[in-house]
């Protein structure tokens, strides 16, 4: 989901202005050495910066502080830069300020006042290793899961790859892609057109809140896999070109929830398949300085899965050491191509030939799957809604407007009239027509075919098609929820608690979740995490913590129906509005 951009503000004209400045900023004119050692100091404090080194460039700045009045505007400059990448945004806002930096769009001024406002009422949490900040609401939901990914994705590369950042490592949390492209160097049209979600820049990991998603997205996967990109910016000093250093993050980016590898989804195989079969794959030149900076969110997806299986194939045939020498190599100033050499073994065209023979051997779906894995944004999901509207009820069919083959999409659309007027079973029969047809490939038959039989209690074959569904769209959040739904009723809490954990990795924000798993970990005993997640469902549904208690020992009793979900507060996926239990308040809809 991530795109890795870097802005390089030029330090010549800086270092040119201190020369010319130090002598009227003395009392007496310095001598040309001392000139000379300021100079080449603030070059290796712009140098450590570069690398993503605070730290060096800090101890280089306290260097050059002893040596020059305070009032040089050069040295503000490099402690506003210094400062900026700290966290410390008043500090820098003043500083630059007090270097005449102009205030325009992409200076590290703008940055900062930028950054500054949108995180300046933000709330804040720590772990041993990160402090992450978040909007005041319902982010809070995500701190306690956020902090357990990083801290997971931090032992997994120190185990891999022998690095840990200095000091704690700031993560923010941002509304929504205009506040992202705000905080970063990437324009609102960029992140809109690749679907850039998050990114790794200046010291510090950004990404946006799930309700900013109309599906929500992979959020914790995210967070893990730009710091990915921290880890290898910093050990590497930044000298990993783009396409190794997205394959890295997209290979590592699972590493916190069990193996590397696990990121590649059946949508993304496909579309690989089909620019393959099309020769029309990027090359790897062609991806710097950032894949978010290809045309189309088409060819970044097309990128991602490419160097994906470079670093893939890397690590299948040399393992973690071979990831370890790439990174050293580059370290060392080799340039790309005799990195991986040295990682392979073998001649860089040599390479090229048999990572395509590698990608060419995947087992790509035979048909093109619908990109489920394309973040879609709330506003341009109602634009899209709006202008489905404009054109009739006749084309959108209901929701079914993704399904392109379209006796499927008529069966589908005639079992939702169906359903709606309660003919659950000549519902299920339409929706079975159109599951025939088209089979896992769309969520949207999948998930209404399985509601249906779940109203019908046909529960086996509602597993079966969820999971069929999951095979082809995993870790989606609706039909996690449904398939938790089964598991649950049948009192099999320990799969229940994996079903309902993969849909809170996609979307946190949704009640049902939170009321479940209240259950499921009483059940299990867990009582911390059930306290968690009953705090959570309280957040979000604005019930009082006992009722939420009530609810959750309500939900799913066997008297009733699974795919209503009854005594379960409103918002819940595809159910509808239960009327509120003995002692409870109407729940308001949370957004999702």
């Amino acid at each position: 989901m991530s795109r890795r951009t870097h802005a390089t503000i030029p330090c010549l004209g800086v270092l040119c202005a201190l020369v010319l400045a130090v002598p009227t900023a003395f009392a007496q004119p310095p001598d040309a050495a001392l000139k000379e050692e300021v100079k080449q100091r603030l070059g290796k404090v712009e140098q450590s910066l570069d690398d993503w080194d605070v730290g060096s460039a800090r101890r280089e700045l306290a260097e050059v502080e002893k040596r020059v009045p305070s009032e040089l505007e050069p040295l503000k400059y490099f402690q506003g830069r210094v400062a900026f990448e700290e966290g410390q945004y008043d500090d820098a806002v003043t500083l630059l300020e007090g270097a005449n930096i102009e205030d325009k769009p992409g200076s590290y001024l703008r940055l900062a006042k930028d950054t500054r406002a949108i995180v300046k009422d933000h709330q804040r949490a720590e772990s041993e290793h990160f402090i992450f900040f978040y909007p005041k609401g319902k982010e809070e939901i995500l701190v306690p899961y956020a902090l357990e990914t990083l801290e997971a994705i931090h032992r997994a590369l120190a185990e891999d790859l022998g690095w840990t950042p200095p000091g704690k490592v700031r993560v923010e949390v941002v509304n929504n892609a205009r506040e992202l492209s705000r905080v970063s160097t990437l324009t609102e049209k960029q992140i809109r057109t690749t679907g850039t979600i998050a990114i790794c820049k200046f010291n510090k990991l950004m990404v946006t809140s799930p309700k900013a998603v109309a599906q929500g997205y992979d959020w914790q996967d995210t967070l893990a896999h730009e710091y990915v990109h921290l880890v290898v910016s910093q050990l590497s000093h930044n000298t990993v070109p783009i396409w190794l250093h997205e394959g890295l993050a997209k290979f590592l980016e699972s590493r916190w929830r069990g193996k590397g590898g696990l990121a590649m989804t059946p949508s993304t195989q496909a579309l690989l398949g089909k620019r393959v079969k099309e020769d029309k794959l990027i090359p790897f030149e062609k991806m710097h300085p950032s894949i978010a900076m290809l045309p189309t969110a088409e060819d970044a997806a097309t990128a991602f899965a490419e160097v994906f299986y470079a670093i893939d194939y890397i690590h299948g045939t040399q393992g973690t050491a071979g990831l370890r020498t790439l990174l050293q190599e580059l370290k060392a100033g080799q340039p790309d191509k005799k990195a991986v050499e040295a990682a392979t073994g073998m001649p860089f065209p040599l390479f090229e030939k048999t990572w395509l023979s590698y990608v060419k051997k995947q087992p790509f779906p035979q048909e093109l799957v619908p990109r489920d894995d394309r973040v879609v944004l709330k506003e341009d999901a109602k634009g899209a809604q709006k202008d489905s509207e404009k054109k009739g009820r006749e084309i959108s069919f209901g929701g079914f407007s993704e399904v392109t083959e379209v006796p499927a999409r008529k069966f589908a659309h005639l079992g939702e009239v169906l359903r709606e007027r309660n003919r659950v079973k000549a519902a299920a029969e339409e929706y079975a027509r159109a599951h025939k047809l088209v089979g896992d490939k769309y969520e949207s038959v999948s998930n209404k075919f399985a509601l249906a039989l779940l109203e019908l209690r046909r529960l086996d074959e509602a597993e079966s098609v969820l999971r069929g569904s999951l095979r082809m769209h995993p870790g989606s959040p609706s039909t996690n929820v449904h398939l938790g739904r089964i598991l649950l009723f049948r009192k099999d809490y320990p799969k229940a608690k994996t079903a309902y954990l993969e849909a809170l990795a996609s979307d946190p924000f949704d009640p049902e979740i939170h009321v479940a798993l209240t259950r499921i970990h009483g059940a299990l005993g867990e009582t911390a995490l059930a306290s968690r997640t009953r705090t959570a469902a309280a957040n979000l549904t604005g019930l009082k913590p006992d009722d939420v208690d009530r609810a959750a020992q309500a939900f799913l009793r066997a008297e009733d129906e699974l795919s209503e979900t009854k005594n379960v507060p409103a918002g819940t996926p595809d159910a509808p509005k239960p009327a509120p239990a003995p002692e409870q308040k109407a729940a308001p809809k949370p957004a999702k």
